[in-house]
């Protein structure tokens, strides 16, 4: 009986190392630049599905998912979930993608970013949900009108916190390398939607010193208007043909081959927007696998 429970307790612990998992908070205190934000953060379900969401998000973190060490490879890859700044598809497109690298020896971060706020109320919510919607799809209907592609609908006047969010997340990972046993040459970032947002801020605002070692965008990520850096790094490009919204992601991949340098693009016949690791049945629902295969060959 005691060597059952030794037992059932070493597998415990075994497991627990495979996934042992810590919140960071970026900043110390309230992050600059929003420090009057009083409301709270709210979790909440996508509705039809059990996935987890979060919106009015005022507190950046990094929640750190670490491989086993016998299996580690010394990446990092910090993951920013999309949802239109609006909202974070934190399971979907943050934790399921965190486990899922974990498990292949690579350590993963996924970054809950600051985003713009939407009403607290949750029947006010409801409306603003149906609305963002409707929003979408009127953007949609524009472009194939026009045939123009869509831009990225988070652009605004307003300051970018999720971008700052982005560049901090790089900046700490590497500057605590070596506290989660990974390299500070193999640590990059992939986002999705609006998160491939916040990840080509990234690559276009930080120091050189400081910059991703790779990236990946998912359906998404956008120049808007700028060149790409002569020290960007090699980029993984993702999406579906029948997304609009991602339409543009053969110009990025034909702007880093014109700079020189390195890229890959992926485009599904069939997917829409936003499939994270959800499963529909599609080639597509194996993208993560393609980008696992891209991060090999890479030597990352």
């Amino acid at each position: 009986m005691k060597k059952s429970v030794i037992i059932v307790i070493l597998i415990s612990l075994l497991v627990g190392n495979a996934f042992s998992q810590d919140i960071v908070h970026l900043y110390e205190g309230k992050a600059p630049g929003s420090e009057d934000w009083d409301y709270a953060e709210v979790e909440f379900v996508n509705p039809g599905t059990t996935t987890k969401m979060l919106r009015n998000v005022v507190d950046p973190t990094l929640e750190v998912f670490m491989p086993e060490k016998s299996i580690s490879t010394g990446t990092a890859v910090i993951i920013c979930p999309g949802g239109g700044n609006v909202w974070l598809s934190y399971e979907s497109e943050g934790t399921e993608v965190a486990g899922w690298l974990a498990k292949k020896g690579i350590t993963a971060f996924v970054l809950k970013y600051r985003l713009n706020k939407t009403p607290e109320d949750p029947k006010e919510f409801k409306e603003f949900w149906n609305g963002f919607g409707a929003k979408i799809k009127a953007m949609r209907k524009a472009e194939e009108k026009a045939d123009k592609k869509v831009v990225d609908q988070s652009e605004t006047d307003q300051h970018y916190f999720g971008g700052d969010d982005g560049i901090r997340a790089i900046q700490y990972v590497k500057e605590h390398a070596s506290e989660y046993n990974i390299s500070p040459n193999k640590v990059g970032m992939i986002g999705f939607s609006a998160g491939a947002g916040v990840t080509m801020h990234t690559i276009l605002n930080i120091s050189s010193d400081s910059l991703p070692d790779f990236a990946a965008l998912i359906y998404g990520g956008w120049l808007r208007g700028k060149d790409v850096p002569d020290h960007a790094p090699p980029l993984f490009i993702l999406c579906a043909a029948d997304d609009p919204i991602a339409s543009g992601s053969p110009d990025l991949y034909a702007a880093w081959r014109a700079k020189g340098l390195s890229a890959e693009l992926h485009i599904f016949s069939k997917g829409g927007h936003g499939f994270g690791m959800d499963q529909h049945g599609l080639p597509v629902n194996k993208w993560i696998e393609r980008f696992y295969d891209w991060l090999k060959i890479s030597k990352f």
